[in-house]
């Protein structure tokens, strides 16, 4: 495991002991629009959505690895981590026993 994955994996772990449970994609993206200390129109307007859409992501609404991707590059943050928050979601959901794990595919 690489420096930056040790970090990533003990922030997550941080995170997830403050939360109380697994992190989300909803959590951390209330996570950072409160650490940022932007209302819910100022977080949508970054992500070029609806506060009405804000609020729902940030209350569990289910987003597609695409949009969350798109989220992650408007705001600033790991690709990646929006991604894989998206997609173990899913699988959360299904209440399947796995873990997402993402990385980039080998360019040609």
């Amino acid at each position: 495991m690489t420096i930056s994955a040790a970090l990533k994996s003990r922030t997550r772990r941080q995170l997830e002991k403050l939360n109380g449970g697994p992190l989300s994609l909803g959590d951390l993206v209330a996570s950072i629009r409160e650490g940022e200390g932007w209302s819910l129109a100022e977080m949508a307007k970054r992500l070029k959505v609806t506060r009405a859409h804000v609020a729902a992501v940030e209350h569990g609404k289910p987003v597609a690895p695409e949009s969350a991707a798109k989220y992650a590059r408007a705001l600033g943050y790991s690709q990646d981590q929006f991604v894989r928050l998206a997609l173990q979601d899913a699988v959360r959901r299904a209440r399947l026993p796995y873990v997402v794990q993402v990385s980039h595919e080998p360019a040609l």
